[in-house]
Parts: C-alpha cells; sequence; structure tokens
C-alpha cells in the first residue's frame, strides 16, 4: 500500500474539519436533548449505539477513507457506502428512545411517507433497486462526475435504508403489526434481491466499468488492478451486507423464541368460551 501518495493532500483534505465539527455537534445534541432529557427513556446500550454510528460515520466520511474512496479505489467507496447503508443506520434507529422516534417521525409529518414507503416489501423492492442501480456502471460513472449528483444519490440511498430498516427493527410497540416470521421472511428477501449486483461485481465482471478508478488503483495498491479493485468491491459489499443481515436475523429469532416462551403456558382469554360448564378452546384467527 502506497501511503505516501496521501502526503500530496492536506491535513484538512484527510480529517475534514467540517465533518468532525457536524458529528460533535450532533453527538452534543444528542446527549444533552434525548439521552440527558427527562421526556425520554434510554439505556446505556442505546447511547453506546449512537456513539458508534456517530465514530464510524465520522472514519468513512471525514477521515482518509473518504479520500481514498473518491479518488484511489472503488472497493474503499463501496465500503463507504456498505458502512452507511448496513451498520450507520440500524445503530441510530436502535440508539432513538421510542417517545422521541414517536415525537419526531410517528407523529409528525413523516408518518405519512414512513407508511407509503415504509411497507415491507414496497421499501425491499426501492431499496435494493436504487442500490442495484446506483452500482450500474453507466449511472455510477455519469453521477460521479458530479458532486451534486453524488450527493443526493447518496442522501437518496439512505433515505430508503432509514425505511428500510425501520420496517425490520421495529422502534415503536404501536406499529409492530408485522410478525417475527414476516421480518424474518423480509431479511430473507432483501438479500436475495441484493444478490445479482453482488454477483456481477464479484464474479462476473471481467473488464473495467468504473473508469475513474482504472488509472489510480494500482496506485495506491500496485498489486491490485482495477478489475481486482471492482471484485474486491463485491465482495466487500456482500460481505458487510450479510453480516448486517445476519447479526438482525440473530437478535430477531432470539427475541422471537423469548416471546414464545413468554406464552408458553398462558391461556388466551379471547379465545375461550364457556358452555354449561364446559371449556371450550375456539381457534386462533
Amino acid at each position: 500500500m502506497n501511503t505516501n501518495i496521501l502526503s500530496g493532500y492536506s491535513w484538512l483534505e484527510l480529517w475534514s474539519p467540517v465533518t468532525f465539527v457536524a458529528v460533535v455537534l450532533l453527538s452534543f445534541l444528542y446527549y444533552k436533548k434525548v439521552a440527558g432529557s427527562s421526556r425520554y427513556v434510554v439505556t446505556k446500550r442505546q447511547v453506546t449505539y449512537f456513539f458508534i454510528a456517530a465514530f464510524i460515520f465520522y472514519i468513512v466520511k471525514g477521515s482518509p477513507v473518504k479520500v481514498i474512496a473518491d479518488t484511489f479505489l472503488f472497493s474503499a467507496h463501496v465500503f463507504e457506502i456498505m458502512a452507511l447503508l448496513f451498520i450507520v443506520l440500524p445503530l441510530l434507529i436502535l440508539s432513538m428512545p421510542a417517545e422521541w422516534a414517536r415525537k419526531y417521525f410517528w407523529n409528525h409529518r413523516l408518518k405519512f411517507a414512513i407508511k407509503l414507503f415504509g411497507h415491507p416489501w414496497m421499501a425491499a423492492l426501492l431499496f435494493n433497486g436504487a442500490l442495484t442501480v446506483y452500482f450500474v456502471p453507466r449511472f455510477f460513472n455519469i453521477v460521479h462526475e458530479s458532486l451534486l449528483l453524488s450527493i443526493i444519490s447518496q442522501l437518496f440511498l439512505m433515505f430508503m435504508g432509514f425505511l428500510m430498516w425501520w420496517t425490520i427493527i421495529m422502534p415503536l410497540p404501536e406499529i409492530s403489526k408485522f410478525s417475527y416470521f414476516t421480518r424474518v421472511a423480509y431479511i430473507f428477501l432483501n438479500a436475495v434481491l441484493l444478490m445479482p449486483i453482488g454477483i456481477y461485481l464479484l464474479i462476473i465482471i471481467h473488464q473495467v466499468h468504473y473508469p475513474i478508478y482504472e488509472a489510480t488503483a494500482t496506485q495506491f495498491i500496485p498489486s491490485i488492478t482495477a478489475v481486482y479493485d471492482q471484485q474486491l468491491g463485491g465482495g466487500l459489499l456482500k460481505a458487510i451486507q450479510l453480516a448486517s443481515y445476519g447479526i438482525a436475523l440473530f437478535y430477531l429469532v432470539k427475541n422471537w423464541s423469548r416471546k414464545e416462551d413468554e406464552q408458553e403456558g398462558q391461556v388466551d382469554d379471547e379465545n375461550i368460551r364457556v358452555v354449561q360448564g364446559v371449556v371450550i378452546h375456539l381457534p386462533k384467527k
């Protein structure tokens, strides 16, 4: 790895002070207005989730990783996008106390958008479709010729990713109308829908499709050609996605099993009728 190539960049370019100040400010507001407020019940685990998400966000958006992702390695850019969508977003949703999420999302004007685009199957199709299109070479190359288009496309991906993770995590009890089985099936669907672009980048691609990285990949890591860089990007895409979904699946199944154990042996009064002293258990709907 030729780290000397980064010496041509100033300290301000390598360690974005703007991003750092933004992250510190948001962290302060979260700690002061959310975690430190008596109106919300915030656990230590939720606070930890938020600060881990903030740290990872700064690493991929404000550190040398960002410079490498923008200029030298396509695989670094894939890592940046996947870290935002599959690590930062779920951690941010998990860090939200229920009352705060209810006030600023469910009882807000955003409620309509969340109900419309946050339906499991629509969210899955829109998110995975948008992420697939983002990495389609023709679209990717056009978007990355313009800083504005790049920012807009990434913001759109994060919005759709938020809706996708909202459906899986279900942070508010009153909207947890989807069963554990549905949410588990939803995770498998998301994994399958993103498989084509992952296979394409990892296995099928044998020529350079992202020319903006063609000349710089070998400059940064001489042993990695532009094609190998693209294939590494496909591997990172699937690895981060599957790891994130695997963790979510583990906790869903764990909570599902615990809920079943709690309900075992309990009597469901809604499905019982007594006729002349005989107890009849009606089938559940």
